[in-house]
């Protein structure tokens, strides 16, 4: 018919493979179904092209290409598993593991590196931590020589300014999802975005401001959409910090919102007869993933065992 969309055929690790016309690299090799790592990516998002963990060799191209945001074409020869793609691999995730601190990102991450043999370590010792602000006011341009026996990192104090969600930028790798959901792919607001050059870069409310000065709706999008526990709610938080977060004991209810009657999609996540924390699935034709701060944070009610 012709509504339909047209198909190609590319060639990816010397296998043909048919893929719908406008279709990205990332999902003709997903559907062939190649393991290919991402960080920054993310289905309900605008591809940013941050992390580069997920570059292809693509045959006739000066560099690697970044395959969650290069369209198909009719013809591509693409390799995922040569040696320059594996060796651009390894860099990034030595170069993320050796400066930020990526316990919380998911097994999928310690698998990735596994299997390009990353060797954080051998950037040397972490640096010591940034006192707390300090990384907040760097400004551009101003850098002191680095200590070539030490790594860099971005290791600092969590900021704890209100009683939804915590920011750990010790965590973040500045994939820009959450500027992403703050701003034009979900939410509007911008309360977010990316200050400092270089190493100083890091995610910023406008002059550095508490959460709770800024523009912030507290809509939590922004943790949604965090791979690696850089936001995380304040009661997942709290659990982890008393060693007392059991994910793999938690069940997940796909339920409704009650606050309106759009008829978001909520998951509840629930330990110890508890909601813990609130996810959308990113499936949900209402909400793609994003929700509102009731949707997201209005479920204390649910734990309330006495009324007064």
């Amino acid at each position: 018919m012709s509504g339909e969309p047209r198909e190609m055929t590319i060639t990816v690790d010397g296998a043909p493979v048919r893929v719908r016309e406008g279709a990205t690299l990332l999902e003709a090799l997903r559907a062939h179904g190649v393991d290919t790592p991402t960080l920054c990516f993310l289905e309900n998002l605008t591809p940013v092209n941050a992390c580069r963990v997920c570059v292809v060799e693509l045959q006739g191209a000066r560099t690697l290409v970044p395959s969650c945001s290069r369209k198909a074409e009719e013809g591509m020869v693409v390799s995922t598993d040569s040696e320059r793609v594996r060796h651009a691999r390894k860099l990034v995730f030595e170069l993320l593991g050796s400066s930020v601190d990526l316990s919380n990102a998911g097994p999928e991450v310690a698998r990735w590196s596994a299997r390009y043999g990353a060797d954080p370590a051998r950037f040397g010792a972490p640096a010591p931590a940034a006192s707390e602000g300090s990384r907040d006011h760097r400004h551009a341009g101003h850098h002191a020589a680095p200590d070539p026996a030490v790594a860099q990192t971005v290791a600092q104090p969590v900021k704890v300014d209100n009683d939804l969600f915590v920011r750990d930028y010790s965590r973040c790798i500045l994939c820009y999802k959450c500027v992403e959901a703050c701003g034009g792919d979900a939410q509007n607001t911008f309360a977010i975005t990316v200050a400092g050059r270089g190493f100083d870069a890091r995610i910023s409310t406008e002059f550095a401001a508490p959460l709770t000065d800024s523009a912030c709706v507290f809509c939590g999008n922004c943790i949604g959409v965090c791979p690696t526990g850089a936001l995380v709610f304040k009661s997942e938080f709290d659990l982890r910090e008393a060693g007392n977060w059991r994910e793999q004991d938690q069940t997940v209810t796909r339920t409704v919102c009650t606050y309106c009657g759009v008829g978001c999609n909520l998951e509840l996540h629930v330990q110890d007869n508890t909601i813990v924390k609130v996810t959308s699935p990113l499936d949900h034709d209402v909400t793609s993933g994003h929700l509102c701060i009731k949707g997201r944070f209005g479920f204390e009610f649910v734990q309330v065992r006495e009324r007064e």
